[in-house]
């Protein structure tokens, strides 16, 4: 990841915060910055149209997410949250170039592996799309700061469409779970990454599969964290007590993400379509 600018003194606290994915996964960012931050306001971006984004080009991916970026940076976003493991993992730096030090950058991964590489002396699993995984990104950052850290990532592509389906808590979803984390790469594990922003809607159904035996990564909690750290920093956290405003664009109106949406993140959800 290359090294950030910090100047942001142009920077006023009232400016929203942005966020994007792929489809509602990253509401699952979303909705811990808004119960971290009440007072932030947020411009959320789902791209829909091209979704998912595990099994894109590296270059569709990253074609995506400059245009996103541009997006959001005309909307006048103070810090923009990659809220989609995929679009780090492959797009990251492009971004980083896109944005040239006007604002901050959070990602999903760094912050996480960061964690991880700390606080955790066991093998680690990761599962993630084909694209993240192909990356080797969740391994080479984790082993950046605790090479003694073993790392086994499994791809797991039938998950993402499953959950922007609705198959939550569904026999169709627990069978795929149950095939992905039985795996021999996951044998001897003692922590999991959830290496997609979507993975923690599936939260319960992977504890359930492990009870206690592993400890599951809440990557949504550490991200906001992360973020709350920044601005905090740069003094850039909201202080106002009004109501926040709360923008949700979509490259595709869907009804599974209508749907899906406002039982993530509430029914205040009112989704604009997009086409960049």
């Amino acid at each position: 990841m290359k090294k950030q600018k910090e100047d942001y003194s142009h920077l006023e606290a009232g400016q929203p915060i942005g966020i994007f994915d792929s489809g509602v996964g990253g509401l699952t960012v979303a909705r811990e910055i808004k119960r971290m931050l009440p007072h932030e306001n947020l411009i959320y971006f789902g791209d829909t149209k091209h979704l998912p984004y595990g099994d894109k080009s590296r270059e569709a991916i990253i074609g995506y997410s400059t245009k996103i970026t541009d997006f959001l940076l005309q909307n006048n976003c103070k810090a923009i949250v990659v809220a989609c493991n995929t679009a780090t993992a492959n797009a990251l730096n492009q971004v980083l170039e896109r944005v040239d030090g006007k604002i901050p950058v959070i990602d999903v991964i760094h912050p996480v592996a960061e964690k991880v590489a700390y606080e955790i002396h066991n093998n680690v699993g990761v599962i993630a799309t084909k694209a993240t995984v192909s990356s080797g990104l969740y391994r080479k950052s984790i082993r950046k700061h605790n090479k003694y850290i073993k790392v086994d990532e499994l791809a797991t592509p039938l998950l993402v469409p499953a959950i922007e389906e609705g198959f939550r808590n569904h026999p169709i979803t627990n069978a795929i779970i149950y095939n992905y984390l039985s795996n021999s790469k996951l044998k001897n594990i003692e922590t999991l990454i959830l290496g997609c922003t979507h993975y923690p809607l599936l939260m319960a159904e992977i504890k359930q599969f492990y009870g206690n035996r592993v400890r599951v990564i809440d990557s949504p909690s550490i991200v906001a964290t992360q973020l709350k750290h920044i601005l905090d920093k740069h003094e850039l956290l909201n202080s106002n007590n009004g109501t926040p405003v709360y923008e949700f664009f979509v490259s595709d109106l869907t009804k599974n993400f209508e749907k899906i949406s406002k039982k993530i993140f509430g029914n205040s959800i009112k989704l604009e379509l997009k086409v960049l």
